[in-house]
């Protein structure tokens, strides 16, 4: 027997595997390709500004604008600490840090400079985020003086209606951002289930927009098509991201500036790339498949095994809370579809002990109790109740002034958290101390691996399954398993990637024609 210890609460739990059962932990199995080595950082940020595919550096950027260099305001957006590591040497603090020299060697003023973090519907940043994701250098020369500031989706005043894409949707963006200068992106190409990966285009349509707009895609009619599972980058998702953000670009009048770094598993820079989103993300991806799409598996699996924590990076209670665990298996089932057999089942263990974390989920309770009642059969059911809570005037004040998450955000947590039941056999929770929770969202729970494992051969995968575990799958930078003699990367079934858009070809030939003729009247 292998015995392997999987996460549980702030500990573990450890299972008794068959000796048959393979292993796969993020960076370990299968090596990341190689990061930048901390000496050669600043090198490699530098010939990246120097060199931004499909626009201008930031130094030209500059100097074109109408406008003089002491005159002009340059907004950054920073995503928040959900993703991207916090070390002295992250993405976030050494692409400020570079960019900010370029600006001011260009003729920027300090006072014009403002950071906007992008937490989208997420809860706004404190302080002590805000130290973490700028660490002490940016933080003490920003904060003080309120040129740190967190996006708030529901601030009337600082929000801009741009009206719907082609296909529709409806667009909303900071202030802040849409009348600055120079706005530039600040992001991360690790794997996300939403749409392939964060970063670009990704992260200007979740990160500065508001609830309305974010319903146009994190919604069942998006998330439970077939192009949606497995994790690809040529969803219907992802092109509405693409739209929404280069419908930004065109009412702007100019694109924004990138600059992006492709992830390992510690969240180190194996690459940099900085320019024009559209042109520049199928270049980023091309580098980041080779981390985020691993094709090792030589079979299909029966069983996945994994462990959920307590607290992992939606917050405390991530993995005790019903609605937010089913996200979090579901995200699981998107990474690794491509490898489960038809009948597959999941073991997975959690405290699921109740606990809420009603300060940074206040309406989740509540949503539970509405999924119990009133033919609420299945998670879907529950989207007609979006506008009733994406409304809620007191939970709105959480979201803007207790750091609480907004409330349709629970949304989109329970769009993506029937994604599991489409495609299981069964969910085992394993340790319940509170086991009701668990069972009223449709999973089974046994007190040990072992009883689950059993109760699963007996009833779905027969005697001999092929398990596959998958220790410290929340801890890690997640990757997406891929069968080993498959060819799929981050394109879909049908051959798209990044930039194989089919709307917002307008917007894209505007916004370059609106550059070309400000170079021609310069």
């Amino acid at each position: 027997m292998k015995h392997i210890a999987f996460e549980y609460g702030a500990g573990t739990m450890e299972a008794s595997l068959p000796d048959s059962t393979d292993i796969f932990i993020p960076g370990e199995t299968v090596k990341d390709p190689a990061c930048i080595p901390e000496e050669e950082l600043e090198k490699a940020y530098q010939k990246s500004l120097a060199h931004p595919i499909g626009m201008d550096c930031l130094t030209d950027l500059v100097q074109k604008n109408e406008k003089p260099a002491d005159r002009q305001t340059v907004v950054f957006i920073i995503p928040d600490r959900v993703k991207g590591g916090e070390q002295a040497t992250s993405h976030r603090k050494l692409a400020v840090k570079y960019m900010l020299k370029e600006l001011y060697a260009a003729g920027v003023k300090k006072e014009h400079i403002l950071f906007i973090i992008s937490n989208g519907l997420h809860p706004r940043s404190t302080e002590a985020d805000a130290l973490a994701i700028f660490g002490p250098e940016l933080y003490g020369d920003f904060w003080h003086t309120g040129q740190i500031i967190s996006h708030d989706s529901e601030d009337a005043e600082h929000m801009v209606d741009l009206g719907v894409t082609r296909r529709g949707d409806p667009v909303s963006m900071s202030r802040y951002v849409f009348e600055c200068d120079i706005p530039i992106l600040v992001g991360h190409v690790q794997g996300n289930p939403y749409g392939g990966y964060s970063g670009g285009y990704k992260h200007s349509a979740t990160g500065i927009t508001n609830w309305r707009s974010i319903a146009s895609h994190h919604v069942p009619a998006v998330m439970h098509r077939e192009d949606f599972t497995p994790v690809n980058g040529g969803s219907l998702m992802r092109d509405k991201f693409d739209e929404i953000s280069m419908h930004m670009e065109y009412k702007m009048g100019h694109p924004f500036f990138c600059c992006d770094a492709v992830l390992d598993t510690m969240s180190r820079q194996i690459a940099i790339y900085s320019g024009y989103a559209r042109e520049m993300m199928p270049e980023s991806w091309k580098l980041a498949d080779q981390r985020t799409y691993v094709h090792w598996a030589r079979k299909k699996y029966d069983v996945l095994v994994f462990g959920m924590p307590q607290k992992f990076h939606y917050g405390d209670g991530m993995g005790t809370n019903p609605i937010m665990m089913m996200q979090a298996l579901s995200a699981q089932v998107l990474r690794f579809k491509r490898i489960m057999s038809d009948h597959c089942v999941i073991i997975c263990s959690s405290l699921c002990n109740g606990f809420f974390n009603d300060s940074r989920w206040p309406y989740l309770r509540e949503l539970f109790e509405n999924f119990q009642h009133d033919q609420m059969n299945i998670l879907p059911d529950m989207n007609r109740l979006g506008e009733y809570y994406g409304t809620n005037a007191e939970y709105i004040r959480k979201y803007r002034f207790a750091n609480a998450f907004h409330p349709f955000h629970g949304f989109s947590m329970m769009a993506c958290g029937h994604i599991a039941e489409m495609n299981t056999s069964a969910i085992y929770i394993v340790g319940a101390q509170e086991p009701g929770y668990a069972r009223a969202m449709g999973l089974k729970t046994r007190a040990s691996f072992e009883e689950a494992l059993a109760d699963a051969r007996k009833k779905y995968v027969g005697e001999n399954p092929n398990i596959l575990a998958l220790p410290m799958t929340f801890k890690k930078a997640a990757v997406h398993l891929c069968m080993a003699d498959s060819k799929l990367d981050s394109m879909d079934e049908y051959g798209r990637r990044p930039g194989d858009l089919h709307y917002g070809e307008h917007d894209v030939n505007q916004i370059k024609a609106d550059q070309a003729g400000r170079e021609l009247r310069d």
